[in-house]
């Protein structure tokens, strides 16, 4: 039996009547167009709504939700899988109820699990299932291995992109990234488009437009538009002040908008289909891929 086959039936063995959470891979073709910012003030604006919500920092080099809180997590990902501890001591209690875990060098490791690690670490992301409602990942940027990893086994995926034309480009190239993945499945995965840093609604839909139309023409990969964030000179006030802009600025433009992409993600739960859902078969599939590479 090889360690593939090793992985699915341990996977089999753990799976039992728990609660399943939402997962959401959040993403964008490059740095420094907003998209960590997106992940937290969506998670809180989500929590507000009554879903309860943890943030997975999945970027290990940069780790931008803690310094955008300026709360230094005492362990992370990695001190689960090798040093014992348990997920209460890796979940990081951050505003409005939203909890964090920091991936640190976790991430990097998925792929070189021992058999004993890898039923460790399945068994404990059944037990995250369960006390969230909505997990929202928040990858590097980029199109590394790593990030196209967590982006392909993901059911459902928010690409952030803004008006710039390299950021426009770099959306594109995502796509195209996923389309040349093997376990990419598009008929299980739906992807939606925010638009950051927009002047006009016109604008962000414009972006949606051009990068669909080719996304659909080029790489049969259709999206779907979940909406714009404006410009707002109070998102780079609240980052000043390492609070998010949804509790620092709550009548800002962008604090408005940013809460109506979260009510439209709160009642769109629907198209995600059951057996896709859940961040113990995100992991899974991640180790998974590792082991038949």
């Amino acid at each position: 039996m090889d360690q593939a086959e090793q992985l699915r039936r341990l996977v089999n063995q753990q799976t039992r009547p728990r609660g399943t959470a939402r997962v959401i891979t959040i993403t964008s073709g490059k740095g420094g167009v907003g998209k960590s910012s997106t992940s937290l003030n969506l998670a809180i604006a989500l929590s507000r709504l009554g879903n309860r919500v943890l943030i997975l920092d999945a970027d290990f080099g940069l780790a931008n939700i803690e310094v955008m809180l300026g709360i230094r997590p005492k362990y992370n990902l990695a001190d689960l899988m090798f040093q014992g501890k348990e997920l209460k001591d890796i979940i990081t209690q951050g505003p409005q109820n939203v909890g964090f875990i920091s991936g640190g060098s976790g991430i990097a490791e998925l792929t070189r699990l021992t058999k004993e690690q890898i039923m460790y670490l399945i068994e404990k992301m059944d037990y995250l299932d369960d006390l969230a409602d909505i997990i929202i990942v928040d990858t590097g940027a980029g199109i590394s291995d790593l990030v196209m990893e967590f982006v392909s086994v993901s059911s459902e995926v928010l690409l952030v992109t803004t008006p710039e034309p390299t950021s426009i480009t770099d959306a594109y190239a995502v796509l195209k990234a996923l389309y040349r993945r093997e376990n990419f499945n598009k008929e299980e995965t739906v992807i939606k488009l925010i638009s950051n840093r927009i002047y006009t609604e016109e604008e962000g839909k414009e972006i949606y437009n051009k990068l669909n139309s080719v996304g659909k023409k080029f790489l049969d990969i259709e999206m779907e538009y979940l909406g714009g964030i404006p410009q707002d000179r109070a998102v780079s006030q609240a980052i000043m002040q390492q609070k998010p802009i949804i509790m620092a600025f709550p009548n800002s433009v962008a604090a408005k908008a940013i809460n109506t992409l979260a009510e439209r993600i709160h009642q769109g739960d629907i198209k995600i289909p059951n057996e896709t859902r859940g961040i113990k078969r995100i992991f899974a599939s991640l180790i998974r891929r590792g082991m038949s590479t």
